[in-house]
């Protein structure tokens, strides 16, 4: 399957991912940890089965430190020893905000609650606004049929400086 369309050569869609990729800067300049966002970003991709997204996410991950064993476990986390309680919460709120169909209250008040012992208000803003942000690029590059494989750990933040 190739891409049915080049977002990158397109003047369109350079200035939108322009603004988008501002966006993303405001989460990663926020006190959310960035493990965290790697965690909640790649968890989510999995979710739509977005393979540029995962590819970004593992090696943005795995540039950043997170050991080869956290990024395996991501996919199964409830079933798993190697994520504090407040990634917990980060993953289940990515899960159910990414899965809004799936429930009819969207984010359950369990979620929520674990999300406010863990995370202070900035924090919450940013990890609210990143399972957002993620749900859309992941709808994006499946649209196109973008592909994952090619990317390289700051090639994102480069295209777009």
């Amino acid at each position: 399957m190739d891409a049915r369309f080049n977002m990158f050569d397109n003047e369109i869609a350079v200035k939108f991912f322009k603004r988008f990729a501002n966006a993303s800067l405001v989460i990663h300049q926020s006190p959310l940890p960035k493990s965290t966002q790697e965690l909640v970003s790649l968890r989510a991709s999995q979710i739509n089965g977005c393979g540029w997204c995962i590819d970004m996410h593992t090696k943005e991950a795995a540039a950043a430190g997170q050991t080869a064993v956290r990024l395996n476990l991501v996919a199964a986390w409830r079933e798993a020893t190697v994520f504090t309680e407040a990634e917990q919460a980060a993953l289940a709120l990515a899960e159910e905000g990414t899965r809004l169909a799936d429930a009819h209250q969207g984010v359950s008040d369990e979620t929520w609650a674990q999300v406010r012992k863990h995370y202070d208000d900035d924090q919450i803003a940013a990890l609210v606004s990143l399972v957002a942000l993620i749900n859309a690029a992941n709808r994006l590059a499946v649209i196109v049929h973008q592909r994952g494989g090619s990317y390289e750990p700051g090639m994102f933040a480069a295209t777009f400086n």
